[in-house]
């Protein structure tokens, strides 16, 4: 009888070691994980932002003891685990936004434009999002652009194409998934013609799906204490292509639009307090929790039109995002996982410029107050319709810029830029583009004139540039580049970003700290 005893003791204790290990080995997979990308955003788009909280806090950015503080870091740039990441796409050094997307929401390769397919078109796959919801986590999809644009799409859609925009808006219909937020749609709207695209009205699709749309910051904010089964949160002023505002000038406007940084509350707040997916009830499944992607579109269309500051103040509310996650991980830090990183840098941005050598000069940023954007479709174009025709009677003129009085004082009052402070050269190109702008023509060649604005406002592109070069920030492109990103990762599984590997191994790596199929899984 004490030998069966004993064989029973051994029994009990080997089945309570095996529950401790299943357990230890359950509560390494994170519950609630948050991925954030900021789109455009690489090592100078993080320093540059750096030494301009550092200059904004009263310290100098040429100064370590000040650059160093804490109050000047970035959330992100503080995180315990670092790596890096290759950007390259199937086809391109290059990347873009669908195709770098597809590799972190999908794990693969494909070419740039396509979003939720591999290369040859033939295959499309699950993003970890899709994966995550269908094994009962929450799904939230945060963007300061619009819902259906390439980054967002590659969470829920499968488009050879990231122009199909009223297909992806369709797709995101039928998801499921609990929140969205951010900006709006470019194509709900059915056409006459819509040629590849689909043609629906994806309101009304909305509707019939249970969807609820909210489109003003009391409601939206309401969430927090009222959480919806599926809502769909817009805010409320779309500055560009169904765009939230860039930062800078939303802070105008601070009791009527939401902040990413709100946005990301909301989300977490909705699906936090949401009672757990049918057949789920908390505390019963480690798959139980919540995915959130939080994507800062408009760091890299700041970027693309070489705009610092409206870069800078971008970052700064992506950032901010990072942090009501970090604030989050503080209160669940055995449970929460965040990531964040860049899809790509954009425009080549540089920490230096040929003019500045080894000063910098961020002080002079202070004086911007709005974005390249805001000044273009309002004091530009009020600008341009009072003295288009008396400047352009006398386009040949070499002063026309210099000798108005008007314009050099709206130089002065939305980008700190003072005439008398610019050197000869700076006033020249200056005085080329407004004259570019302002009739059409100019004294350069057709190939000087591209190199110089790219597609922008010859004007305004010029003025950024001269003030960007002042501060000690250069750019060399208008475009993408094909430097790699840092990546950052606090919390539980957050070991599993260090490293140098390619961007397509983020995905896997979320999916494995997820407990999700291997990638990729065909749809």
């Amino acid at each position: 009888m004490k030998v069966k005893q004993r064989n029973w003791v051994h029994i009990i204790a080997l089945v309570l070691a095996l529950a401790l290990v299943t357990t230890v080995a359950n509560a390494a997979q994170p519950k609630y994980v948050f991925f954030f990308l900021g789109d455009g955003m690489a090592s100078s788009q993080i320093q540059a932002t750096e030494a301009y909280l550092t200059t904004a806090n009263g310290g100098s950015a040429t100064l370590a003891k000040d650059l160093l503080k804490p109050e000047n870091r970035l959330n992100l740039s503080k995180m315990a685990v670092t790596g890096m990441q290759t950007t390259y796409d199937s086809f391109a050094l290059m990347t873009d936004s669908a195709s770098s997307a597809t590799a972190f929401a999908c794990g693969i390769k494909t070419k740039s434009g396509v979003i939720g397919m591999d290369e040859t078109l033939a295959r499309s796959v699950k993003s970890i999002a899709q994966l995550a919801y269908e094994r009962g986590r929450k799904v939230g999809i945060i963007t300061s652009v619009s819902l259906d644009h390439a980054t967002p799409a590659a969470y829920y859609a499968s488009v050879p194409n990231r122009g199909y925009m009223n297909n992806i808006a369709t797709q995101l219909a039928n998801t499921g998934y609990e929140f969205f937020g951010g900006g709006g749609l470019v194509k709900p709207a059915p056409t006459d013609n819509p040629g590849s695209d689909t043609n629906n009205d994806v309101w009304a699709l909305l509707e019939a799906n249970g969807y609820t749309v909210l489109k003003d910051r009391e409601s939206i904010l309401a969430l927090k204490d009222s959480p919806r089964d599926k809502v769909v949160c817009i805010n409320p002023w779309l500055q560009d292509a169904q765009a939230m505002p860039y930062d800078i000038d939303r802070i105008n406007t601070e009791n009527t639009n939401l902040s990413l940084a709100e946005m990301t509350e909301v989300a977490i707040a909705d699906l936090y307090g949401r009672r757990p997916a049918k057949g789920h009830k908390w505390g019963q499944s480690r798959k139980e929790g919540f995915f959130i992607m939080v994507e800062g579109g408009k760091i890299d269309w700041a970027c693309h039109a070489n705009d610092a500051m409206a870069a800078i103040a971008d970052m700064i509310d992506f950032d901010n995002a990072v942090g009501v996650a970090m604030e989050f991980l503080k209160k669940h830090p055995h449970e929460t996982l965040i990531v964040v990183t860049g899809d790509h840098e954009t425009g080549g941005m540089t920490i230096g410029h040929a003019t500045t050598a080894y000063k910098a000069y961020y002080d002079r940023l202070l004086g911007q107050t709005n974005s390249f954007q805001y000044f273009g479709a309002n004091q530009w174009t009020e600008h341009k319709t009072e003295w288009e025709d008396k400047v352009c009677a006398n386009v040949a003129a070499p002063n026309n810029l210099e000798s108005n009085i008007d314009m050099l004082d709206l130089m002065a009052d939305v980008f700190g830029l003072n005439w008398a402070d610019l050197n000869d050269y700076q006033k020249e190109k200056l005085e080329d583009a407004y004259d570019k702008s302002m009739c059409g023509s100019n004294d350069n060649h057709a190939a000087e004139n591209t190199y110089l604005y790219g597609g922008y406002n010859p004007i305004i592109v010029t003025i950024t540039h001269v003030l960007n070069e002042q501060a000690s920030i250069g750019w060399t492109s208008y475009s993408h580049t094909g430097v790699p990103v840092p990546i950052f990762a606090q919390g539980r599984e957050a070991e599993l970003f260090a490293g140098f590997y390619d961007n397509t191994d983020i995905a896997r790596k979320l999916a494995k700290a997820m407990d999700l199929p291997k990638l990729p899984v065909e749809k």
